[in-house]
C-alpha cells in the first residue's frame, strides 16, 4: 500500500510544499548563474526511469556552457572540487546540493520520487536488461540509499546493490531514515567527489 499508493502521495505533497522556495530560489539564481558565463540556468539530460523509460531531469547549470563530457571508468559522470568544467557559482551549487533542487519538477511530473535509486544516464542502458532489473520497478529519487551510503565515492556496480536492497526492502521507515540521512550529508558535503 505505501509504495503504491502513498509514497507517490508523500511525493507530490512534499513537492507542493517546496514549490514556493523553488521559486525564491530562482529568482536569485537565474542572475547569479547567467552571469557567471552568459549561458542557460538549467541543464537536462537524458536518464532512465521506471520501467527503463528515458525522461529529462532537470539540475542548475554547475558547469560551463560546451563543456565536454567526461566519464570516470566506470562510465558513471566524472566529479571533482578541482574539475575545470565548473563555473565559479557551479562549484558551490553542486558541493550544497542545490543544482538538484529542479528535480521537484520531475517529482511532480511523475518522473521521479523523493526517495529511491538515483536514475542513471541513458548511455547505461546497454549494461541492464530493463525488463530484469528490479530498480526499474520503481520510479529513481533525488536522493537514495546508495547516496546516503557513499554517494560518489562508491563505484557504479555497488551503487545497483544498494538499488536493488532498497527496492526489495521499501518502507516508509527506510525513505525517513534516508530523508534525514540524506540533510546530515548534505549539511556535511559528504560523497560529493570521488576520493
Amino acid at each position: 500500500m505505501y509504495k503504491n499508493f502513498f509514497k507517490r502521495l508523500f511525493d507530490i505533497l512534499f513537492s507542493l510544499i517546496l514549490l514556493p522556495f523553488f521559486f525564491v530560489l530562482l529568482l536569485f539564481l537565474i542572475p547569479v548563474i547567467f552571469l557567471s558565463d552568459k549561458g542557460s540556468v538549467f541543464y537536462s539530460a537524458s536518464r532512465l526511469g521506471k520501467h527503463g523509460k528515458e525522461f529529462k531531469m532537470y539540475k542548475f547549470r554547475t558547469m560551463k556552457m560546451n563543456s565536454p563530457d567526461l566519464r570516470n571508468e566506470d562510465g558513471s559522470t566524472f566529479n571533482s572540487e578541482k574539475d575545470y568544467r565548473l563555473t565559479k557559482i557551479g562549484g558551490l551549487l553542486r558541493k550544497t546540493s542545490i543544482d538538484e533542487i529542479p528535480q521537484i519538477i520531475n517529482i511532480l511530473k511523475g518522473d521521479m520520487s523523493l526517495i529511491g535509486p538515483r536514475p542513471d544516464l541513458s548511455s547505461q542502458k546497454e549494461f541492464y536488461d530493463i525488463s530484469n532489473e528490479i530498480k526499474f520497478s520503481v520510479r529513481p529519487g533525488l536522493t537514495g540509499y546508495a547516496q546516503v551510503k557513499g554517494r560518489n565515492t562508491i563505484s557504479w556496480k555497488e551503487k545497483i546493490q544498494l538499488d536493488r536492497y532498497y527496492v526489495e526492502n521499501v518502507s516508509l521507515l527506510l525513505d525517513v531514515k534516508i530523508f534525514l540521512l540524506t540533510i546530515v550529508k548534505i549539511f556535511k558535503a559528504e560523497g560529493v567527489n570521488k576520493k
